[in-house]
């Protein structure tokens, strides 16, 4: 049985754990609010973004250009999208089943790696990571979906992969967070995804501004889905946090309870030697 000193000491260790998770869930809370906001804000000029292609799309008529252009040659390539570190529940290894579930062929498959758990991940695992991005998952900026965006046009315009699709974390709720597969180029139909389409007036024509927007579109697809990914991680850690805090709470009441029991154990066994050495003199 354990000793009132080993019980004590258990004890102390315990609620110094909860503290530092109390901490971390205060933290996470905090920064979910202002990644929640930064996300919520993006989606409108994301979905007019989507909008406006797809309308300029089906005013181009029969339109060529690098994005678009479908190959049969070449390397896939995944943009991974995952946390910089750890302790934020299952959100890195469900991102990661996502994208292992759509590798088909592991050695004609590239990675683009945001994260250093990402990194570590397919590293280990022998994956060929072309680029990593380490320190930007909770705060992502524009400048870093720029970045990433001009380099994945790079590789696919130069002809070293065929296909690039990407895997983030939409945010639903600060409960509810569901790994999602997107395809980014070569561009679909992108003049059947807006419906009823506007009429603009362009200049020089529809196929020129239409050449330009298709990158810029490239850019605020992946900021979006930085911004959700970042969203997601903090809601993670912040229900992990707290989930360990409260299991804290728990186990230093059954310890408490399981001190008291070796104590009185103790005092018990103390009275009953001094009654026994009492008998025994008389």
């Amino acid at each position: 049985m354990a000793s009132l000193q080993d019980i004590r000491r258990r004890i102390k260790s315990v609620k110094s754990i909860q503290q530092i998770t109390n901490a971390m869930n205060m933290v996470a809370t905090s920064r979910l609010r202002k990644a929640k906001e930064a996300a919520v804000a993006n989606k409108p000029y994301a979905d007019k973004m989507a909008q406006v292609v797809s309308d300029i799309a089906a005013n181009a008529g029969d339109f060529t250009h690098p994005l678009l252009e479908a190959r049969q040659e070449g390397k896939k390539l995944i943009l991974v999208m995952a946390s910089d570190k750890g302790l934020a529940g299952a959100y890195a290894s469900n991102a990661f089943k996502e994208a292992v579930a759509g590798i088909e062929d592991k050695s004609n498959t590239e990675i683009v790696a945001v994260g250093r758990k990402t990194d570590a991940f397919f590293k280990n695992r022998d994956y060929e990571v072309a680029k990593s991005y380490i320190g930007i998952s909770e705060r992502p900026s524009y400048d870093n979906a720029k970045e990433i965006a001009v380099d994945l046009i790079s590789r696919f315009v130069s002809g070293e992969v065929k296909e690039i699709s990407m895997v983030y974390t939409r945010f639903v709720s600060a409960i509810s967070c569901v790994p999602e597969t997107v395809q980014l180029l070569p561009f679909g139909n992108l003049a059947g995804q807006g419906g009823t389409h506007a009429e603009y007036i362009y200049e020089p024509d529809a196929q020129s501004v239409l050449g330009y927007m298709l990158p810029q579109y490239l850019v605020t697809t992946i900021y979006a889905a930085l911004l959700q990914a970042a969203a997601s991680e903090l809601s993670s850690r912040m229900n992990a946090m707290s989930n360990a805090t409260d299991n804290a709470q728990e186990l230093i009441a059954k310890l408490d309870l399981h001190y008291n029991k070796v104590r009185q154990a103790g005092i018990t066994r103390e009275i009953t030697e001094i009654v026994g050495g009492a008998e025994a003199l008389k």
